[in-house]
C-alpha cells in the first residue's frame, strides 16, 4: 500500500488494538476524520494511529470525550501533530491529573472518618458537620468536593 492511499480502518484498528466500531464513534464524534477514497472505503492518516493512542490513554486518566476533543480540534488536521503540539497538550491535561491527584488523595486520607457528605450518621459528623451544615453547601460529599468546613 502506497502512504498516499492512507490506512484502511482495520489497518488503523489492528495497530492500535481499538474495534472498528469504536474508531467509527471516534469519527462520528469528530476526533478523527478520514477521508474516502474512490471505492468509498475510509482511509486516515498514520497521525491518526497517535491521535487514536491519545484518546485511549486521555480516557484511562478519566477524561472525557469532549475535553479531549477540545484537545485534538487545537491540532492540526493536515499534518502529524508535532512535539510541540503534544508538550502543550500535556501541560493541559497535566493540571487536570494534579486536581484529580489531590482528590483522590484527600479522599484517601478522610475515607476511614467521614465522606463528607452530611448524613450525621458518624459519631464525629457531630464534630465535623454540626447541625448538618454542609447540606448548605449543595448536593453530594461537599467537602471531598473541596468545600471547606466552617
Amino acid at each position: 500500500m502506497a502512504v498516499s492511499e492512507g490506512l484502511s480502518i482495520g489497518e488503523i484498528a489492528s495497530r492500535t488494538g481499538l474495534a472498528v466500531s469504536a474508531i467509527r464513534y471516534y469519527e462520528d464524534e469528530g476526533l478523527v476524520a478520514p477521508w474516502r477514497n474512490a471505492g468509498g472505503q475510509r482511509r486516515f492518516q498514520r497521525a491518526d494511529i497517535r491521535r487514536l493512542s491519545f484518546i485511549m490513554v486521555a480516557q484511562q486518566f478519566g477524561f472525557t470525550l469532549a475535553q479531549i476533543k477540545a484537545e485534538l480540534d487545537l491540532l492540526p488536521r493536515h499534518r502529524a501533530p508535532n512535539k510541540r503540539d503534544w508538550a502543550r497538550i500535556s501541560v493541559e491535561f497535566r493540571e487536570g491529573l494534579d486536581e484529580r491527584i489531590a482528590r483522590l488523595e484527600k479522599l484517601r486520607d478522610t475515607l476511614d472518618g467521614c465522606i463528607g457528605c452530611g448524613c450525621l450518621s458518624l459519631e464525629v459528623c457531630a464534630l465535623y458537620n454540626p447541625k448538618d451544615t454542609a447540606a448548605d453547601k449543595g448536593q453530594g460529599p461537599r467537602y471531598l468536593m473541596g468545600d471547606t468546613p466552617p
